[in-house]
């Protein structure tokens, strides 16, 4: 078992959405340890918010287990193009479509983008996610309350709309959620509810697409260690970032990769209308 760190975390701040090379310590996405045994071999993947951070963990996982990648993020280039490089290093295609996920158009556009590029998509992982931290409830913009859902569900429902004319029999729908989808933080109070909506929309969506022959579950991490972290929390929470579950630390992205490998495989071809915790220890009851 790998020694990953442990709180107190260094004092750093950077502004949303944060790039990864920048953090200290920087993320283990499994760059240098995943390896691949052609669990998605030639299938199409496409996943939001996989410049850095879990998304970037999951496409460097598909990859290296046989699958294209089209990437979707907000402006991250850098980051971007790492992870498109270690897709390609693997030996297999990376399609990068930058651009606000807030905005339908965009929604359809990269769904649009991967068929056009790869002819269908097998796996769907709608991972990308927006949070600011308040103090109260007094203090949260309207604006941003909206952006919020906005990013976080409304975006998914447009991506999953969008795509599923795309997807064959036995493909794989996959949600990240959180561990805040049933122990709200109230500092989070607006992304604690999109991930609530989040659980909800999974489990419902499995049941409508049961006939298809197509799978939905959600992914419900603890706290991870990604810049959304260091750019929307403040020095306290950073420091001490993971210190409240059982194992004492934060998850690292590589952590959660294999659980989004199993859900996209045909070995979880019976598993649909699941959400499974990632936390750390703390039960999701």
């Amino acid at each position: 078992m790998k020694n990953y760190p442990r709180p107190p975390f260094p004092e750093q701040k950077q502004s949303v959405p944060g790039e990864q090379k920048h953090m200290n310590p920087v993320p283990d996405c499994g760059e240098e340890s995943y390896k691949g045994s052609g669990r998605l071999a030639n299938k199409v993947a496409l996943i939001t918010g996989a410049d850095s951070g879990i998304g970037r963990a999951v496409a460097i996982a598909f990859a290296r287990e046989g699958a294209d990648v089209a990437i979707s993020y907000l402006d991250e280039h850098e980051d971007a193009k790492a992870t498109a490089q270690w897709v390609e290093q693997a030996g297999r295609q990376c399609l990068l479509m930058p651009g606000d996920l807030a905005q339908r158009s965009q929604c359809l556009s990269i769904v649009e983008q991967t068929v056009e590029r790869f002819g269908r998509i097998d796996i769907l992982v709608n991972n990308a996610a927006f949070q600011m931290t308040y103090q109260s409830l007094e203090d949260i913009p309207d604006e941003e309350w909206v952006r919020t859902f906005d990013v976080n569900i409304t975006a998914m429902f447009r991506i999953t709309q969008a795509a599923l004319k795309h997807m064959p029999e036995g493909s794989s729908i996959i949600n990240t959620s959180s561990v805040n989808s049933d122990m709200p933080k109230p500092t989070l109070l607006a992304y604690a509810a999109t991930k609530g909506a989040i659980a909800n929309f999974t489990a419902g969506l499995a049941e409508l697409l049961g006939e298809k022959g197509i799978r939905a579950n959600s992914v419900a991490p603890g706290p991870v260690w990604t810049p959304l972290i260091v750019s929307t929390m403040t020095a306290d929470e950073i420091s001490s970032f993971g210190s409240q579950t059982p194992l004492g630390r934060p998850g690292q992205p590589a952590e959660l990769a294999p659980l989004y490998v199993l859900l996209a495989s045909d070995e979880s071809s019976y598993i649909s209308g699941s959400r499974v915790g990632v936390t750390g220890g703390k039960p999701i009851l």
